[in-house]
C-alpha cells in the first residue's frame, strides 16, 4: 500500500522545497500551501494521502485545520510540524487526531520512518475494513471421513508452501473453508486475507475491483481506490469463483501471477505486490479451455497446487457431526434451548443426496430447529417440507440401499482381490472424468499409489 499524493502546508520556503524533494524523489505527488487558506483551497479541489501542517501559520493556527479536519470521513493523516516543540503541543496534536508529530529541523531519515508508518497504518485500516465486511463463521473443516482427512493432509503439505493452489468442488462443498484453512496454517497467517467474489462484481466493475482506480477515470470514480491485489500486497488473495472472470481480464489477471505488478484503472504507475493467490471455481476448468472460455495459460499458472472438495453425498459418514454442529450454533443464533437430533430425523439426513452439499444442510438444519419446539428433538416431521416424501416414509433398509456409492456389490463368484481392485480403480476413474487427482482423493490414496496400480495395469 503506497501514499501516494501528499501536501505540504508551510509558510517557510526552505521547508516546502525541503520537503518537496525528499518526498518527489520517493516518486510521490507533492502539492504546496503556505497558508491555511491556501490549504483549504487544495483541499476542495484534490483528496490527499498525507499532510505535513506548520503548528504556525499566517492565518492562523494549524490545530484549527486539524480540528476541522478531524471530524470528516476519509481525511488524509496529518503530520503536525513546529520549531517550538514541547510535550504539552505534541500531546495535544495527537489527542486531536495528528497521525505524527516532529520537530524542526528534521532529517531525511524522520520523513522515511513517518512515510513507512502511514504506509503500514493505512493498509492496516483497508484491510480491517474488508475484514470486518468478510467477517463469516469461522467454522473448522469438520470430518473424520477419508476424503476429508487426506483434504486436511493436502492442506498441511501445501500451506507452509508459496504454492498457486487452485480449489475445484461443486457448490456449497465448502471451497472458501479450505482457502481459509490453507491461509491460517500459512506462513502469511499475520498478514492480509482479502476475498474477492467473481461471481458477485459486475464484469464493468471487477477490473477496479482487482486493481482499483484513479480518481475520475470513470464516471463515479470520485476518489481513487486501491484494489484488492493491493491490499493484499505480502498476504494472500482468494479469488473466489475465479471461472466467472471475462477472458480481458483473465489476461490482465495473467499479468499480475506472472510479473506480479499492475496499474490501477486509469494510472500509469506500476504498483508491484508479493502476494500469495488461491482461487476456486465449480467448473471443470480443462473443459473450459477446451471451449475457449478459460485461458489456458492462465489455468496452468493456477493449476499448480490442485484441490478437489468432495460433496457430501460422497462422505455422508461425516453428516452427523456437521448436523450437531450445524444445531448447536443454529441454537445460539435464535436464543433457543439446546435441541438433540432424532434417529428418524439422523437417517433421512443421512440417506439425501444433498446437490447443494454441506451449505444445504446448513440451511436445513436451521429451518427444523425454527419448525421444532424449543428443548424437543427435531424428527422427520420437521423435514416435511424440505425432503421428498418418498424418502421421509422409506424404512431404515431401503435408505441404506439406496446410497448406491457407499454400498458394495459383490460378484457370486469369488475372485482374487487384484482382479477386483483393477476394475474398482476404473469405476472411480469413469466417475472422476478421467481425472486422477480426484479418483486418488475419493480412494483415498495417493496420487502416485494410483499411478502405479495404473501403470501395473497397463504393464500387464
Amino acid at each position: 500500500m503506497a501514499i501516494e499524493k501528499v501536501v505540504v502546508i508551510d509558510d517557510e520556503p526552505i521547508i516546502r522545497r525541503s520537503l518537496e524533494l525528499q518526498l518527489r524523489s520517493k516518486r510521490l505527488s507533492v502539492s504546496l500551501c503556505s497558508s491555511i487558506a491556501d490549504a483549504e483551497r487544495c483541499l476542495a479541489k484534490d483528496s490527499f494521502d498525507l499532510m505535513f501542517v506548520d503548528v504556525r501559520l499566517p492565518d492562523g493556527d494549524g490545530t484549527d485545520l486539524l480540528n476541522r479536519l478531524a471530524a470528516t470521513p476519509d481525511r488524509p493523516l496529518i503530520v503536525m510540524m513546529t520549531g517550538y516543540g514541547t510535550i504539552e503541543s505534541a500531546v495535544a496534536c495527537i489527542r486531536g487526531g495528528a497521525f505524527d508529530y516532529i520537530i524542526k529541523p528534521f532529517s531525511g531519515s524522520q520523513i522515511d520512518v513517518i512515510l513507512k508508518k502511514a504506509e503500514n497504518f493505512t493498509q492496516a485500516v483497508k484491510v480491517s475494513q474488508i475484514l470486518v465486511s468478510q467477517a463469516a463463521d469461522a467454522t473448522p473443516l469438520i470430518g473424520e471421513s477419508p476424503l476429508i482427512q487426506q483434504l486436511r493432509q493436502m492442506i498441511q503439505k501445501v500451506a507452509p508452501t508459496e504454492a498457486t493452489v487452485l480449489i475445484s468442488g461443486e457448490n456449497g462443498t465448502g471451497k472458501e473453508l479450505v482457502a481459509t484453512e490453507i491461509f491460517r496454517a500459512s506462513g502469511r497467517a499475520k498478514q492480509p486475507f482479502i476475498k474477492v467474489n467473481c461471481a458477485a462484481i459486475s464484469d464493468t466493475l471487477i477490473e477496479s475491483e482487482f486493481f482499483g482506480h484513479e480518481r475520475g477515470s470513470f464516471t463515479g470514480a470520485m476518489d481513487k481506490r486501491e484494489g484488492r491485489f493491493e491490499l493484499a500486497n505480502n498476504g494472500t488473495i482468494l479469488l473466489d469463483e475465479i471461472s466467472e472472470v471475462s477472458l480481458r481480464l483473465q489476461a490482465k489477471l495473467l499479468r499480475v501471477l506472472q510479473e506480479r505488478e499492475f496499474e490501477r484503472v486509469g494510472g500509469n504507475r506500476t504498483i508491484r505486490v508479493n502476494v500469495r493467490v488461491l482461487a476456486t471455481t465449480n467448473r471443470n476448468l480443462q473443459k473450459s479451455v477446451e471451449r475457449k472460455e478459460f485461458r489456458q495459460d492462465l489455468y496452468y499458472r493456477l493449476n499448480v497446487f490442485p484441490i478437489i472438495v468432495p460433496p457430501l453425498r460422497q462422505r455422508r459418514e461425516d453428516i452427523p457431526a456437521l448436523a450437531e454442529v450445524f444445531l448447536r450454533a443454529t441454537a445460539r443464533k435464535h436464543g433457543v434451548a439446546p435441541q438433540s437430533i432424532a434417529p428418524d430425523a439422523l437417517r433421512v439426513l443421512i440417506g439425501y443426496d444433498w446437490p447443494g452439499n454441506v451449505r444445504e444442510l446448513q440451511n436445513v438444519i436451521e429451518r427444523a430447529v425454527i419448525l421444532t419446539e424449543p428443548g424437543q428433538p427435531i424428527t422427520s416431521h420437521a423435514l416435511a417440507p424440505m425432503f421428498p416424501t418418498e424418502l421421509l416414509d422409506a424404512p431404515a433398509a431401503e435408505i441404506q440401499a439406496a446410497r448406491s456409492q457407499h454400498a458394495a456389490i459383490f460378484p457370486e463368484r469369488i475372485v482374487p482381490l487384484e482382479e477386483i481392485e483393477k476394475e474398482y480403480i476404473l469405476h472411480a476413474l469413469r466417475a472422476a472424468n478421467g481425472n486422477r487427482t480426484h479418483t486418488a482423493q475419493m480412494l483415498g490414496i495417493s496420487i502416485r499409489t494410483l499411478r502405479n496400480k495404473l501403470n501395473q495395469r497397463d504393464g500387464e
